[in-house]
């Protein structure tokens, strides 16, 4: 009987826990516009975000969860969103975290420290290539050097930088990873 509930712990930890969704966090809203077997276009609204760049010895993440759990003027706790964005803005990689909807320009609380700041993500059209596996900046190159490609090749013009977006806590298996590599796009 003892090796019958061992066997399901097991079973449970590495079978049916990594499928599932512990929690779930909101997500930056956007409708697919366009979709092949590669991309997919997807239109967002503007976006507030709270956004740090490369600086001292904090990292961009830590500053940002720092903010998001209280060390802001309101002492505010906010919960996670998804995605985790980075993209290189003169010439530093910045790293955002999207605000919950519920925050608008009025009553978003303000950062403590200086260098973690209140944007607007404009929004527009973004194509958007989704992946698994780690973060990795290699794993990042190949797929969005795929999506430039094929961006390319449909004479859609690119307008952003390369964005890199993560879902998934660095717990989640690597196989069950929800990645992305976006550009900012103009349909027109």
């Amino acid at each position: 009987m003892q090796i019958i509930k061992i066997y399901l712990i097991v079973f449970c930890t590495f079978f049916i826990l990594p499928y599932s969704k512990v929690m779930a966090y909101e997500e930056a809203n956007y409708e697919v516009v366009l979709k092949n077997e590669i991309y997919e276009i997807r239109k967002y609204s503007d976006r507030l975000a709270v956004e740090t760049m490369t600086y001292g010895i904090d990292s961009n993440f830590r500053k940002l969860f720092n903010y998001i759990s209280g060390r802001n003027n309101t002492q505010e706790k906010i919960k996670m969103t998804t995605p985790v964005t980075q993209v290189e803005k003169n010439g530093n990689m910045s790293m955002q975290f999207y605000l919950p909807s519920k925050f608008n320009s009025e009553n978003v609380p303000i950062p403590t420290r200086n260098d973690v700041k209140i944007v607007n993500i404009k929004g527009g059209h973004y194509a958007v290539l989704r992946y698994s596996g780690r973060a990795s900046d290699r794993n990042f190159i190949k797929h969005i050097e795929v999506l430039k490609k094929e961006l390319q090749k449909n004479n859609i013009k690119i307008t952003s930088p390369p964005i890199r977006a993560t879902y998934d806590s660095p717990f989640t298996l690597p196989m069950n990873r929800r990645n992305e590599a976006m550009f900012k796009v103009d349909l027109n």
